[in-house]
């Protein structure tokens, strides 16, 4: 039987900078629910938000607008502060503007594997 040999990219975890405001309201890494995470994650849009933040982040933390996704801000706003409330995201005010990052280490001692996941996700092309 062949074996498979795919491979999951690697996370960037970015060092936090200091002087960060503080994180907007979200539950703490020992009121994780699985099925809470997984409910935001089965919407693609947002699989594909935690991806991107996942495997692609510049610096420590983007605002929406990096993602580059044609989408009313209304509905942006909806699906980060799902994603903000299920525990997947960070989010920090910064002025007018939130910026978010994936609570990697939160998720990796709750969900041991649950992150190698969402980062082998083939996302469709357009999300």
């Amino acid at each position: 039987m062949p074996s498979s040999t795919h491979t999951v990219p690697a996370a960037r975890v970015l060092p936090e900078p200091a002087d960060l405001p503080a994180p907007l309201p979200e539950p703490a890494p020992a009121e994780l629910r699985l099925e809470t995470v997984l409910g935001a994650l089965s919407d693609p849009l947002r699989l594909f938000v935690v991806r991107k933040l996942l495997l692609e982040s510049e610096r420590f933390d983007h605002p929406c607008s990096w993602l580059g996704i044609d989408r009313p801000k209304s509905s942006l706003t909806h699906h980060y502060k799902a994603l903000r409330e299920a525990g997947l995201i960070r989010q920090r005010q910064y002025g007018l503007e939130r910026r978010s990052h994936v609570r990697v280490a939160d998720l990796n001692d709750r969900f041991p594997g649950l992150l190698d996941l969402v980062a082998a996700w083939e996302p469709p092309a357009t999300p």
